[in-house]
């Protein structure tokens, strides 16, 4: 049985339902537009019923001929009136019709269209990255990774709630409106060829569940996840996140150092704000660079990430020479 899918990609073009509206109330107008010309000439048509023919007559007389049911119950008699009905009232029921059937086709359209473009996306999106959760933290994830110069195509934000999916796709994300603790969620976002799942949501207990799921689907990718609390933080790698981010202790030690250090503080909230100020990068080493001491580089590095280990190796512990295939982590100064 068909049923509509979840994923929302972002578009430029008119909304589908504004456009209906439109056209909805462009036919109203004719309907009215059709019903004041009758009744100003209403002596020109007979009622069957008798009597004058009063402006709710003339409604009734314009919706029914540019509906084209005609009762026949009110004609025109007179020649001015029925030379009204070929010059004018014709016209606009063919517009009328025009109106309607244009505004079915386009709907059927769009509806087509957007299933196609859904189609092609399922088809082409490799090694993305989900966000489960586009609330506050998801969007500033999702803002961090594009001014890293993440292309928005490979970024899937997943959120059963509108207004999110409408923030996701305004900043040129498809999303998924959708719970993404179900595995028909993940499924919808292409977890199986996904290369990271961030987990954003606000509650641990989903944070754990979405991590579960994510794993259960794809055994290889790789999932970072934000909790409230700490304790939460060793059962969400016990269920397969790589990274666990505990957002609430890290605010809570940014305002305890703001008060005692104020201005360590504000480096650090410095390091955390992407493209302002002071960042942290991590690139590869160079050929150039490769069985060199770490001090012999011209930036501050702060860790290393030897090849084939995620874990990142803090100076003054990498004393190793820097072999190919290893990453550093350092601080980039504003220009």
């Amino acid at each position: 049985m068909w049923r509509r899918s979840a994923v929302r990609l972002p578009r430029t073009e008119r909304p589908p339902l504004r456009e209906v509206a439109r056209r909805v109330l462009l036919a109203v107008l004719l309907l009215f537009a059709s019903a004041v010309v009758v009744w100003l000439d209403g002596s020109g048509y007979r009622d069957s019923a008798g009597g004058p023919l009063s402006f709710l007559d003339a409604l009734y007389y314009a919706t029914v001929s540019l509906t084209t049911t005609g009762y026949g119950d009110i004609v025109p008699v007179t020649p001015g009136a029925r030379l009204l009905t070929i010059l004018l009232i014709t016209p606009l029921r063919i517009l009328f019709l025009v109106i309607l059937v244009s505004t079915t086709l386009a709907v059927l359209t769009e509806r087509g269209r957007e299933q196609l473009r859904v189609a092609r996306w399922r088809s082409s999106v490799r090694g993305h990255v989900i966000i489960c959760g586009f609330g506050t933290k998801g969007q500033a994830a999702a803002r961090a990774m594009l001014a890293d110069g993440t292309d928005p195509r490979r970024i899937v934000a997943v959120d059963p709630r509108a207004e999110a999916v409408g923030v996701a796709t305004a900043m040129g994300l498809a999303a998924v409106q959708a719970n993404a603790e179900r595995s028909d969620t993940l499924r919808e976002a292409e977890v199986a060829n996904a290369d990271q799942v961030l987990v954003t949501v606000h509650d641990d207990n989903s944070a754990v569940l979405i991590t579960l799921t994510a794993r259960q689907l794809n055994a290889t990718v790789d999932v970072c996840a934000s909790v409230r609390e700490e304790e939460n933080a060793a059962l969400l790698r016990q269920s397969g996140a790589r990274t666990v981010i505990t957002s609430s202790e890290t605010a809570g030690r940014l305002v305890g150092l703001s008060a005692c250090k104020p201005s360590v503080a504000s480096v650090a909230q410095d390091l955390f704000s992407y493209g302002h100020g002071l960042d942290l990068v991590q690139r590869p080493v160079t050929g150039a660079e490769v069985g060199r001491p770490v001090s012999a580089l011209s930036e501050v590095v702060l860790a290393v990430v030897r090849r084939g280990d995620d874990t990142p190796v803090p100076l003054p512990a990498a004393t190793a020479p820097l072999a190919a295939g290893d990453q550093v982590v350092y601080v980039r100064f504003p220009s």
